[in-house]
């Protein structure tokens, strides 16, 4: 059965002014009882203040039987010293037997702050009392009265303020009732209204408004339920674009109310989510508990109003996301995240570049400098002058090598598709190799040697991989050392690659720089400088040459001395 306004109003009242009855009639009762309890402790306080009078005179105190006539026989009389030891009870005769009363509840409060009192039961004799001690010179007194029945009926409450309060109550309930059937009235009506605007197409046929406050409320609803309904169609149109561009954007998209349940995301938002924390899971909300999300659950927590629009980075995983929040004025926002993986690696790599371009051609370029300023500035006998032009002469090919080897690497990654694919015999493409470098092979003592089938046949830009074996035969000119052979070979093959290694006897390198060896301007040092000559673009080009032929290619130092590179071209 539905509850009516009327009823929910006098519910709420009723529960409102139960507890407020029950409250004032508990704290009415406890206060009723502390009185009482007060006037039996100034009562024993009294006793306790005749008993001193008459012990202080004492040498050794105790309570003389005479005194003991003068107060009630159910009045238990305590002398207790400051140590906790009882010297006298009326109620016990072995007084000696008795427990150390220093830690007794009232004993500690007189000690603390002159007077203390208890309800509690006797360890002595195991009937309960209400105790009161006081603290005097050398000594405690401590009177009780037994918590018997006439003590409880003297402590029970008085029924007449309970009886007042029920009157109270009783006529609260007429008066609420009133008032709740007075705006229970006043709420059908506008609920009538209501109904017959929802059921209604035509709102001319509705029932006539009063001509009262109310009757006004009622245009007003069918008036608003006419804009509402026109207005509701184009909403619902907008909505389905809106979800369509959501679905198709690139961005992972969530909206959240302002109690942070989810409205709507996409299937992107929940992807990203789950390369960004540690479980996978398809609840958004877990964004303001995951320790990555932490930066943005501070941002609601404590953003003003001021403050709609807050954005940060997330780095993991080895992915990198740019994510941010968008308030709205319903305290609602949205949580958007990009993967901008593929653009944090374009700028790195285009920042890295720049700087190691701009590294690379300042030794050649103030070389070149150098040398013309010394020419110009200087009369030079014939030798020297000689001498200068040939250093800015090697300058200039150096530098015009590192133009070319960048130009090369640039068109592998940016027009890949400028390249020319044919068939490339790979025997011959060494025995031209070999001829090509046949003087700098002599000046080194360095023997090229090759285990390759006459048919083995590449598929591939015949320039890149000739800029493969090249650039390799150049390394080990430049860096291995004299008296060096090179022997390329191939170990295998499947239905779409060979598997070669390149290797020579030469000096090797360390093994903290095998993995960084094919990054672009790496040197190793130790004698493999730029004063050895060479861009150190070689490997670099070596390596993008290898994957534009959808190969991979490592290296490692040979067991016997000197290093090898192992890679896979794609075969005819």
């Amino acid at each position: 059965m539905k509850t009516s306004y009327k009823q929910k109003i006098f519910l709420y009242f009723l529960v409102i002014f139960t507890l407020f009855a029950a409250g004032n009639f508990l704290i009415g009762q406890l206060r009723e009882r502390k009185h009482k309890i007060e006037a039996l402790e100034e009562k024993l306080d009294t006793c306790a203040s005749i008993i001193d009078a008459v012990v202080a005179t004492q040498v050794n105190p105790s309570i003389p039987d005479s005194l003991l006539k003068l107060f009630p026989a159910d009045l238990r009389l305590t002398l207790i010293d400051r140590k906790g030891r009882v010297i006298f009870d009326n109620a016990v005769r072995e007084t000696a037997l008795m427990e150390n009363h220093a830690r007794r509840p009232e004993i500690v409060a007189a000690g603390r702050t002159g007077k203390g009192s208890h309800i509690r039961v006797s360890a002595s004799n195991e009937a309960k009392y209400l105790y009161y001690a006081k603290r005097f010179n050398n000594y405690y007194i401590r009177v009780a009265l037994p918590y018997d029945i006439k003590m409880r009926n003297f402590l029970k409450p008085d029924l007449l303020f309970l009886c007042y309060l029920i009157m109270l109550f009783a006529g609260m309930l007429i008066l609420i009732n009133l008032v709740a059937g007075r705006f229970g009235k006043s709420i059908r009506q506008l609920r009538d209204f209501a109904l017959f605007m929802e059921n209604s197409e035509d709102s001319k046929n509705q029932a006539p408004f009063p001509k009262d406050e109310l009757g006004e409320i009622g245009s007003k609803i069918a008036e608003n339920y006419r804009q509402l309904k026109e207005s509701k169609k184009e909403i619902a149109l907008e909505r389905e674009k809106l979800l369509q561009h959501v679905h198709s954007s690139e961005e992972g998209l969530c909206f959240f109310t302002a109690g942070r349940s989810v409205e709507f995301c996409n299937g992107l938002f929940v992807q990203y989510l789950n390369v960004i924390t540690d479980r996978a899971n398809n609840n958004p909300v877990s964004v303001f508990t995951d320790v990555a999300f932490e930066k943005i659950s501070s941002f609601l927590d404590g953003h003003e109003a001021r403050d709609s629009y807050f954005e940060t980075r997330i780095d993991r995983h080895g992915k990198n996301f740019a994510v941010r929040v968008n308030v709205f004025d319903d305290k609602s926002f949205e949580i958007i995240i990009n993967d901008i993986t593929r653009q944090e690696k374009t700028r790195r790599l285009k920042q890295e570049m720049t700087g190691n371009i701009t590294h690379e051609l300042r030794t050649p370029v103030t070389g070149i400098r150098g040398c013309l300023e010394t020419i110009l500035e200087h009369r030079l006998e014939p030798e020297k002058k000689d001498y200068f032009i040939r250093s800015a002469y090697h300058q200039v090919l150096t530098l015009s090598e590192l133009i070319r080897d960048m130009s090369l690497i640039t068109r592998m990654e940016e027009a890949p598709q400028s390249f020319r694919s044919e068939h490339i015999g790979l025997a011959d493409l060494l025995k031209n190799l070999k001829s090509d470098l046949e003087m700098p092979l002599q000046e080194k003592n360095i023997r090229m040697d090759w285990d390759i089938a006459p048919d083995v046949t590449l598929k591939g830009n015949g320039n890149l991989l000739y800029s493969i074996f090249r650039n390799l035969t150049d390394n080990v000119i430049r860096h291995a050392g004299t008296d060096i052979r090179i022997l390329v070979s191939q170990y295998g093959e499947d239905k779409n690659f060979y598997y070669f290694s390149y290797s020579d006897n030469g000096a090797g390198i360390p093994e903290q720089h095998l993995n960084r060896i094919f990054e672009r301007f790496y040197r190793v040092g130790e004698g493999r400088t730029r004063d050895t000559g060479g861009s150190g673009l070689g490997l670099s080009i070596v390596k993008n040459a290898v994957a534009f032929h959808r190969g991979a290619i490592v290296a490692k130092n040979r067991s016997g001395g000197g290093l090898e590179f192992l890679f896979n071209l794609q075969r005819s």
